[in-house]
């Protein structure tokens, strides 16, 4: 099955009209993954998703408890499908998408994250990804118990004394005890996470043409994102594309008139309009 530019991102345009949970993460990653590889089938992938969840269902009968769970999404995802932590090439951008991921069987922690959800959910467990800065997590739960894990390294349990070192490698300083840290976030932000890393790394290599693509995608997923659709409007003023770029911001407060925070679209709208003057 393949598919037109077109069709993927009108598909991926409806994604952001749907609620915080999707139906299907992992469709919606693989959407976002066949942009970059349209020549690859999209129903070859939905195999592997399918067939994770169809193992899922194997290695989880019986399994009644929190620990259980784990030991089963655990078994199955990294063990039997021999996914894991792209260590050596962490800042490779294959490992931000999906279909790179199902090739190589390595990825970053918020795709193999997504894969985990997708593995979870498939047998209606409740899992989520968290606010967690610099490192996706994961929240696994049931009957009001909660087990954090860690996706890259084959869904390890997480402990708070984790938490603080993971923070304190990765901005040198202690975490806060900001609890928001470990709240969970929707589906869309999840993905918009996966996309925006492959976005910084096109930003540090002076691609803001691919910078550009990849935020347009992120807009799409996450309409009312105030902080991409600037970077995004920015972004093409700053190759030539100003009128694109009040274009897009004009259609944002159209959509969105009392959307919290506008005064830095229009503040943004002045700064694009003066400079055609």
């Amino acid at each position: 099955m393949h598919l037109t530019e077109a069709d993927i991102l009108a598909r991926l345009e409806v994604i952001g009209t749907q609620d915080e949970n999707l139906l299907h993460i992992g469709d919606a990653a693989l959407l976002l993954a066949n942009l970059d590889l349209p020549a690859n089938s999209l129903a070859q992938y939905r195999d592997e998703l399918n067939l994770i969840a169809s193992d899922m269902r194997a290695a989880s009968r019986g399994a009644e408890t929190l620990s259980d769970r784990l030991t089963a999404l655990s078994d199955t995802l990294y063990k039997q499908h021999r996914y894991h932590g792209d260590v050596e090439t962490y800042d490779d951008p294959r490992n931000a998408n999906l279909m790179h991921v199902i090739d190589r069987r390595k990825g970053l922690p918020v795709a193999l994250g997504i894969l985990a959800i997708h593995a979870g959910r498939s047998q209606g467990w409740e899992i989520s990804g968290l606010n967690f800065p610099g490192h996706f997590l994961l929240r696994l739960s049931k009957s009001g118990e909660h087990a954090l894990i860690d996706p890259f390294a084959e869904a390890r349990l997480v402990v708070n004394e984790d938490l603080k070192q993971i923070f304190q490698r990765l901005h040198g300083r202690q975490m806060p005890p900001q609890a928001d840290f470990i709240q969970p976030v929707s589906d869309r932000d999840i993905l918009a996470r996966l996309q925006n890393n492959i976005k910084i790394r096109a930003l540090g290599a002076g691609d803001r043409e691919r910078a550009i693509q990849i935020l347009r995608s992120i807009v799409l997923i996450t309409p009312a994102n105030i902080e991409s659709l600037a970077e995004l409007a920015l972004l093409e003023a700053s190759t030539g594309n100003i009128r694109s770029a009040l274009r897009r911001l004009n259609g944002f407060m159209e959509r969105y008139p009392d959307i919290p925070n506008a005064s830095n679209i229009l503040s943004l709208k002045e700064k694009l309009n003066r400079s055609l003057n």
